[in-house]
């Protein structure tokens, strides 16, 4: 047998077997279509516009030049009124932090009353300013830092007078005062650069002092409790995603005794085909369940994940999970012809859904498209439903849309396997 020979064997093995053609040419482009649809389009302002709240006790023409220019600035979409659909009615401090803690939006700026009178833009460690405060929900890492920085950006051009008069003073401050003809001079351009709609070219580089308003960034939703509290959606993603690798290979039973021969056996006992599949469905359920735990016992021992505090929506989340989950594996064994077909097939399947359903990396990551996209998934569903209750405090009654659309999909998995598990009743 020479090596053309060998080749077409192999050739012939693989043009038979779908799921090894899908393993090696399908299961990588859609990776790479939706690792590329990420992070390939971050610097792209029209596929992901930050959300921020702006809430400005100031009034002063500087705090209103800042609104507007933040509004303005094409990577953020500024909402400035309690109800959007009825406008009138200005943002204040408890309401925009309501709008963070209900998850609508993960920013919120608040120009304090006073920072109109004196901006302060070099940071002096010798003057007081007051701050601008940064209320946000520290699970998405990356608005907070993006919206700081776009704060700075744009209070240079909302005030660059002031800017340049604060400069100015730091400079005299440590050089000496100008002469009455510098002062003049520099009086005149400070004139002719507040009427002006864009900042200095350079914001300056002198001073050893941080260059920007003052900010404070506040977590709204964790005070005081730090990064604990984020450890729980690690746990749920990864949890998630091995749960459902386990109810796939749970479900391979079924293959197992259809080749052993007592398939039937079990199909012709008074149990039937949905006795049968009802038994596998509740033992993988509980498995599941049991597995969700030790994950996350272990998160709390270990990690300090809060898990003491949130028993409640825990088991809840957990027990629908692994329903939902063991449905889902028993339509991948009912639909596959042996545990090979299975494993490949799962394999695609599971790690697709991840990756889009928010498991192997957070879903706000994402452009709006694809997280709207990634409510198709179980895992997207079922990540709300933990991040709910470890995140953000939610009552049990809060998680009824999760509840009732994984308890929806477990009903119509479980009618899937029954449906494909027709074949065997045939035996």
């Amino acid at each position: 047998m020479n090596i053309l020979t060998l080749l077409r064997i192999g050739w012939l093995n693989m043009k038979r077997d779908r799921v090894v053609q899908a393993l090696t040419f399908l299961l990588p482009i859609i990776f790479f279509s939706i690792f590329a649809s990420v992070f390939g389009n971050q610097r792209n302002a029209a596929t992901r516009r930050t959300r921020v709240a702006v809430v400005d006790e100031d009034k002063s023409p500087f705090s209103m030049r800042l609104v507007k220019a933040l509004s303005d600035e094409g990577a953020l979409r500024v909402r400035t009124e309690k109800d959007e659909e009825k406008p009138g009615t200005p943002l204040d401090r408890a309401s925009a932090e309501q709008l963070i803690k209900s998850a609508e939006l993960p920013v919120a700026i608040v120009l304090p009353k006073g920072i109109g009178a004196a901006p302060r833009f070099w940071n002096d460690s010798g003057a007081a300013a007051p701050k601008v405060l940064i209320l946000a929900d520290v699970s998405d890492p990356i608005a907070p830092q993006l919206v700081q920085g776009l704060l700075q950006k744009v209070s240079f051009t909302a005030a660059p007078a002031s800017m340049a008069v604060e400069g100015i003073g730091l400079f005299e401050k440590y050089t000496g005062p100008l002469t009455p003809a510098q002062r003049q001079a520099f009086d005149q351009w400070a004139t002719e650069l507040n009427s002006a709609s864009a900042a200095p070219s350079s914001a300056g580089g002198g001073s050893s002092a941080p260059i920007g308003l003052a900010t404070e960034l506040v977590n709204v939703m964790q005070p005081g409790r730090g990064d604990t509290a984020t450890v729980s959606f690690y746990a749920a993603g990864i949890g998630v995603m091995f749960l459902l690798f386990s109810c796939a290979g749970a479900g391979g039973a079924f293959l197992e005794e259809e080749e052993a021969g007592t398939l039937g056996r079990l199909i012709g006992s008074r149990a039937g085909m949905g006795g049968v599949l009802l038994g596998k469905w509740l033992f993988i359920a509980i498995m599941g369940t049991l597995q969700m735990c030790v994950m996350f016992l272990w998160g709390a021992a270990v990690f300090g994940l809060p898990l003491a505090g949130h028993i409640p929506g825990f088991l809840v989340m957990t027990i629908i999970t692994a329903a939902a989950a063991a449905g889902f594996g028993l339509v991948l064994a009912t639909v596959s012809r042996s545990r090979a077909q299975l494993s490949g097939m799962s394999t695609i399947v599971i790690l697709t859904m991840s990756a889009v359903g928010g498991s192997m990396f957070p879903r706000f990551l994402m452009s709006e498209t694809m997280q709207q996209y990634g409510l198709i998934t179980f895992n997207a569903w079922a990540l709300d439903g933990y991040l709910k209750v470890f995140w953000r405090d939610a009552p049990l009654i809060a998680l009824w849309p999760q509840v009732a659309v994984l308890g929806g999909l477990t009903i119509a998995f479980l009618l899937a396997a029954r449906f494909f598990a027709r074949r065997w009743e045939t035996l």
